[in-house]
C-alpha cells in the first residue's frame, strides 16, 4: 500500500512556515497561532509538540521536515476538540440551566418489548457520561420485593437492588456531577416503603434529599457533585390488576401533587418532583412561582405543543425541568431528532442508549462538550434573563460561517477486513459533511467518490452559514459506494460547533455504536469566517 501523501494545502503551509525544509520551534509556534487559532500558544507549547514526536524516526532536533509535520497534523494528538479544555462552563447555575445527558428505559439490553432487563446497559450509560437513569419499578411475582422491567411486555426483569448497587458503583466514573434516578413507580405503599429503605441503605450520604418540601429553585450541579437525586411521581393509587387508568406509553400521566399521602419515608427521598400532567400542553406547562418540578412529554406531544405553545414551553424551562421521551411505537429502541426539544429549552431529552442511528450520534456529539461531564450549559437566550423568552420561530441573523475542508482519510486498511467493502478491489469512499441544528442551519454536503483507494484524497471545501452555533453540531460520515447494493457505512462522528477548534485537525471516526475506531480518521480544516 502506498504511503499517504500530504495534500497540496499542507505542503504550501509547510513552505510558508519553514526555512530550508525545516520547521523550527519558532515556526511551529507561529503556525499554531496563525493557522490553528491557538492564540495563546507559547514556545513551550510548540516544544511540547516536538517532544511528543520524538519517537518517530523522521524527527530531528532542529525541527520538523514536511513528512514529520504531516504526521503531526494527522496524529491523535491533534484532535478537533481541545482535550485540555475539560469542564469549563459555569456549573453554579440551577439544574434547569443545563442540557443533561438523559437515558430512557436505561435497563433494557435491546428492543422495548422482549429484550432482557439488566444492570449492564446502566453501567455502560454511566461510563459514557449519562447523568439521568430511568428505572420502571414493579412488584416481583411474589409481591414481596421490587423488580425493574418494562411493564406489560415480555422483557425479563432485573432486581431493583442490583440496579441501585451498580449505579452507586459507577455513578461518578465518567463525571463528578450529579446522577438523577427517575423512577416510574408501580408499587404498593408497602413496597414504596421497601424501595425507600433500599435507596437509603444503598446511597446513604450520597443521597440529596430536600425533605418534605418541594424546591422553589433547583440546586446547581456544582453544589451536587457526587450526589444522587431521586425524581418520581407515585401513581394516584395502586391497582391490583397492575393497570393504571392514566397509563400512557411512558407511564407519565398519573396525577401527583407534592402533598399527597404516600409512604412518608419514600416521599421524603424525592428531590425532583414530577408534577401534574393533565390536559393540553398549554395547561401542563403553567409555571408555579413557589415550586419547581419535572414534566414529561412524549416526542409527539412536544412536536404538537411547540406549534401552539412554543412561548409557554420555553418559559416553563427557565426554572422547571422538561423531559421528552420517545413515542411508544419505537419498539426497536430507535430515537427522535433532539433539536426541537433542545431549542425549546428541554433539559432532559431521554434517549434509548442501546438504539443506534444518526439521532443518537447527535446526542453523543452534544455531550462531547464541556469535558464530557454530562451537563452542557444552555445558551443564554434560553435562560430567561431579563424576563425575555426566546422565540424559535423568529428570523435570526447569520452569526458565523464555518468553512470545512475535507482533505483525506486513512485507517480503514488497518481497522477493517480487507474484503469488508469489496471482495476483489480496494474501496470507493465518499464523505458527507453537514450541520444539524435549528432548521435554518441544517445542511448536508457530499464529496465526490474516490474509486479503488484505501487512502482517499478528496480535497473539497464546503461552507455552512450558522445562525445558532450553540445548538449546532458538525456531522461527518464516510460511506463506501456500492453499485449493486446499499452503500457500506465506513465511520461517523458528530462534534459541537461551539467547541470546534479552527485549523487543520485529525478527526477520529466512530462506529455506528459510537465507539472510536483505532485508526480511522479524516484530515480536515475548520475556519470560522
Amino acid at each position: 500500500m502506498a504511503a499517504a501523501e500530504p495534500p497540496a494545502d499542507v505542503k504550501a503551509i509547510f513552505n510558508d512556515y519553514s526555512e530550508n525544509g525545516t520547521m523550527s520551534v519558532d515556526h511551529l509556534r507561529q503556525f499554531m497561532v496563525e493557522v490553528q487559532g491557538e492564540e495563546k500558544a507559547t514556545i513551550e507549547d510548540a516544544q511540547e509538540v516536538l517532544d511528543s514526536l520524538q519517537h518517530l524516526n523522521i524527527f530531528h532536533k532542529r525541527g520538523l521536515n514536511l513528512e514529520a509535520f504531516f504526521k503531526y497534523l494527522f496524529w491523535d494528538t491533534n484532535p478537533p476538540l481541545n482535550p485540555k479544555l475539560g469542564v469549563h462552563h459555569d456549573m453554579n447555575a440551577p439544574l434547569s440551566h443545563y442540557f443533561i445527558y438523559t437515558g430512557h428505559n436505561s435497563y433494557l439490553t435491546g428492543n422495548q418489548l422482549s429484550s432482557d432487563c439488566s444492570d449492564v446497559p446502566i453501567i455502560n450509560a454511566l461510563k459514557n457520561g449519562v447523568r439521568v437513569i430511568e428505572l420502571d419499578i414493579w412488584p416481583n411475582s411474589t409481591k414481596d420485593s421490587i423488580n425493574v422491567l418494562h411493564g406489560r411486555t415480555l422483557t425479563a426483569p432485573v432486581e431493583f437492588l442490583k440496579c441501585l448497587k451498580s449505579i452507586k458503583e459507577h455513578a461518578f466514573v465518567a463525571s463528578e456531577y450529579p446522577v438523577v434516578i427517575t423512577l416510574e413507580d408501580h408499587l404498593t405503599p408497602e413496597l414504596q416503603a421497601l424501595a425507600a429503605e433500599m435507596i437509603t441503605e444503598t446511597f446513604g450520604e450520597m443521597l440529596f434529599t430536600p425533605g418534605d418540601e418541594c424546591l422553589s429553585e433547583f440546586p446547581s450541579p456544582e453544589s451536587l457533585k457526587r450526589r444522587i437525586m431521586i425524581s418520581t411521581k407515585p401513581p394516584e393509587e395502586y391497582k391490583s390488576t397492575g393497570e393504571d387508568k392514566d397509563f400512557d406509553e411512558d407511564g407519565e400521566d398519573a396525577e401527583y401533587e407534592c402533598g399527597e399521602d404516600v409512604a412518608a419515608e419514600y416521599r421524603r427521598l424525592i428531590a425532583i418532583h414530577a408534577g401534574k400532567g393533565k390536559g393540553e400542553v398549554g395547561e401542563r406547562v403553567k409555571v408555579d412561582p413557589d415550586k419547581v418540578r419535572r414534566l414529561s412529554l412524549s416526542e409527539q406531544q412536544i412536536e404538537k405543543g411547540v406549534a401552539t405553545h412554543a412561548f409557554e414551553i420555553v418559559r416553563f424551562t427557565h426554572k422547571n425541568l422538561l423531559r421528552v421521551y420517545p413515542k411508544g411505537t419505537r419498539v426497536d429502541s430507535s430515537n427522535f431528532d433532539p433539536l426541537t426539544a433542545w431549542m425549546h429549552g428541554a433539559q432532559l431529552v431521554a434517549f434509548n442508549m442501546q438504539g443506534y442511528g444518526r439521532e443518537l450520534w447527535m446526542m453523543q456529539g452534544m455531550f462531547k462538550a464541556n469535558g464530557g461531564c454530562g451537563y452542557v450549559k444552555k445558551p443564554e437566550f434560553l435562560l430567561g434573563h431579563d424576563g425575555r423568552v426566546f422565540d424559535p420561530k423568529a428570523a435570526i441573523p447569520i452569526r458565523t460561517t464555518l468553512r470545512v475542508t475535507v482533505y483525506m482519510g486513512e485507517g480503514w486498511y488497518h481497522d477493517f477486513n480487507h474484503t469488508h467493502f469489496d471482495t476483489y478491489s480496494p474501496p470507493d469512499f465518499y464523505a458527507k459533511v453537514g450541520i444539524v441544528g435549528v432548521p435554518i442551519d441544517c445542511m448536508m454536503k457530499k464529496t465526490k467518490t474516490i474509486g479503488d483507494n484505501w487512502i482517499p484524497t478528496w480535497d473539497e471545501v464546503f461552507e455552512f452559514p450558522i445562525t445558532i452555533p450553540e445548538l449546532a453540531l458538525l456531522r461527518i460520515e464516510v460511506h463506501e459506494y456500492d453499485m449493486s447494493d446499499k452503500d457500506d457505512f465506513a465511520g461517523q462522528t458528530c462534534l459541537p460547533i461551539r467547541e470546534l477548534r479552527q485549523g487543520i485537525r485529525a478527526v477520529p471516526l466512530c462506529s455506528q455504536k459510537g465507539e472510536k475506531y483505532k485508526s480511522v480518521k479524516l484530515l480536515m480544516r475548520f475556519e470560522f469566517l
